[in-house]
């Protein structure tokens, strides 16, 4: 039915690769592909802002793509792959209590992993105090605490909730086109949806959910009324949202 969205032989598919900012979830880029397309090739059409923590899974490991991220002065954080191996320069002192198993300053072992990232790098371990999962972080950024990074890491969950979310409430599973005009038309209007969700959450300072602000919207959409009265009875306390600066949106990037 989609044979454009080329996958397998038998099967359709379609990514939807997104930047997300961590400062009110608000999906920054957004890059719609075809299921054979790998993730880690989307690192090359990233535009880096300098300064900013990329933080992204290990399905995007790509020595030679994260040293364009440290070359153009971001950070990012990721987490090793098993069968990734380094030479270990220095190791730190660490406070086990907090979780912390080692922080060791490595490079690349592996002629082509070390060609594709000449510089030194940063690998963290740690165990995960919920689960007792031990992680291992990679990161370019020496200057943070190593709990500090795992933490930053934890923060990539707000991705895979922003694609959870989309999919239980704009009702995306299901297409009404299989071109792939169609198709795109309909994730993008789901993606313009949530964005708008989301800033009015933001600016107007609500402390309801997403899907609640969007359920009052779907229900008073054609009533002529000031916005803040439609959530009047869900919020107790809305400052008058003519006396707010317009905020500016920014900050920690995640990829995914």
């Amino acid at each position: 039915m989609f044979p454009w969205a080329k996958f397998r032989r038998r099967k359709a598919a379609v990514k939807l690769h997104t930047l997300l900012n961590l400062h009110g979830n608000i999906p920054t880029l957004v890059i719609i592909t075809s299921g054979k397309v790998h993730d880690v090739n989307i690192l090359d059409e990233l535009p880096i802002e300098t300064g900013a923590f990329y933080i992204m899974d290990r399905g995007y490991l790509d020595f030679t793509r994260l040293h364009r991220i440290h070359g153009n002065s971001a950070f990012f954080v990721t987490r090793t792959k098993n069968n990734s191996r380094f030479h270990r320069r220095y190791s730190h002192p660490v406070k086990k209590s907090i979780g912390i198993r080692f922080d060791q300053t490595v490079i690349p072992k592996g002629f082509y992993s070390n060609r594709g990232y000449p510089d030194t790098l940063r690998r963290i371990g740690y165990t995960d105090p919920t689960t007792g999962k031990k992680l291992v972080f990679l990161t370019n950024n020496f200057s943070e605490p190593a709990l500090t990074i795992a933490l930053l890491y934890k923060s990539r969950w707000q991705v895979e909730l922003f694609f959870k979310w989309i999919k239980q409430h704009l009702r995306i599973k299901a297409f009404y086109g299989t071109s792939e005009n169609a198709v795109k038309t309909q994730v993008w209007i789901a993606i313009s949806v949530y964005v708008l969700v989301a800033i009015i959450r933001k600016q107007l300072r609500l402390q309801i959910s997403l899907y609640t602000i969007l359920q009052i919207l779907s229900i008073s959409l054609f009533e002529n009324m000031p916005i803040l009265q439609a959530f009047a009875q869900h919020q107790q306390q809305i400052e008058d949202p003519q006396s707010q600066k317009q905020l500016y949106l920014q900050g920690f990037l995640t990829g995914q």
